[in-house]
C-alpha cells in the first residue's frame, strides 16, 4: 500500500535524534565506521521534511558495506536494497519516531559526496533552502501517494544546486 508523502515543519529535536542514532550505529558497526553524517532535509535547520532521519554511514570499502548489511538486519533494520549507485545500501527503521533511513556507503561514494554538497549549500544559502521547501511542499501535494514520483520530481533541483555549489568552489 502506498504511503503518504508527509512533510512536517522543522523539529528542533531532529539533530538530537540524529546523535542518538549515530551513537547506536557506531556501537553496532564498530571501528570500521569512518563517518556518520546527518543528511536529507532533517539536517537543514528550519526546513520542512518527512519525519524521518536520513543518515549516511561511511565505511572503508564495498566489502565492509556488504559485511555491515547483515548487522543492520540483525539490529532490526529493514533492508531497502541497493540505492542510488551500486555500492550504496539502504535500510529503514519504521518503528521509531521519527523513522530512520540509513545508507551504508563506501568511502569515496559519489552519492554521499553529492548529499553533503547539497546539505551544506542549503545550510549556507537560506534563499535556496526556502525555494527547495516550496518545491517540496508543492510536490508533496502533487505526488501525495507516490514517493518515487516525489523524489524524481525533485531531482533536477537537487542536481542544479549540487552543480552550482561545485562551480562556486572552483
Amino acid at each position: 500500500m502506498p504511503e503518504l508523502v508527509e512533510l512536517v515543519p522543522y523539529d528542533a529535536s531532529w539533530p538530537d535524534h540524529f546523535l542518538r542514532i549515530a551513537d547506536a550505529l557506531k556501537s553496532l558497526l564498530g571501528s570500521a565506521v569512518i563517518a556518520i553524517e546527518h543528511i536529507g532535509s532533517t539536517a537543514i535547520p528550519g526546513l520542512s521534511a518527512k519525519p524521518m532521519i536520513d543518515v549516511d554511514v561511511i565505511l572503508p570499502t564495498v566489502g565492509d558495506v556488504l559485511q555491515a548489511n547483515s548487522l543492520m538486519v540483525i539490529a532490526g533494520y529493514e533492508p531497502r536494497g541497493n540505492r542510488y549507485d551500486k555500492d550504496v545500501f539502504a535500510f529503514m527503521k519504521r518503528a521509531t519516531v521519527p523513522k530512520q533511513r540509513i545508507y551504508l556507503c563506501p568511502e569515496g561514494s559519489e552519492t554521499h559526496r553529492r548529499r553533503i554538497v547539497f546539505r551544506n549549500y542549503l545550510i549556507a544559502h537560506p534563499e535556496t533552502s526556502a525555494a527547495y521547501e516550496a518545491l517540496k511542499l508543492s510536490l508533496a501535494k502533487e505526488f501525495a501517494y507516490d514517493g518515487d514520483g516525489y523524489t524524481a520530481a525533485k531531482a533536477s533541483f537537487v542536481s542544479n544546486v549540487v552543480d552550482t555549489a561545485r562551480a562556486v568552489k572552483q
